[in-house]
């Protein structure tokens, strides 16, 4: 292929691929949609637990500056405490 013809092959390639892209897919079923449903609820309760845990490891931290440096022995936490999100509970919709 010449090089005065590849840039108009590859924008239409490219526009052909975003075109592809760009279709409709068909609706999820409800089984798919209540699976996807459950999917995302436990990511977000995965992403509560990640950032308890974070909370917890940086007290860890925070503690033991206070206790081994003597000029931050008077400083207080000043924080809403941790929170803990609790075992994974999803309610599924009822079935009609």
């Amino acid at each position: 292929m010449t090089p005065f013809l590849r840039p108009p092959v590859l924008a239409l390639c490219a526009a052909s691929v975003c075109q592809l892209a760009s279709a409709k897919l068909p609706a999820a079923s409800p089984e798919a949609a209540a699976k996807a449903a459950e999917a995302s609820a436990k990511a977000a309760w995965t992403g509560k637990v990640g950032n308890y845990q974070l909370c917890l490891a940086q007290d860890r931290v925070a503690a033991h500056y206070r206790k081994t440096t003597p000029s931050a022995a008077l400083a207080r936490a000043t924080g809403p405490g941790c929170t803990d999100p609790g075992p994974f509970v999803h309610t599924a919709a009822p079935k009609p």
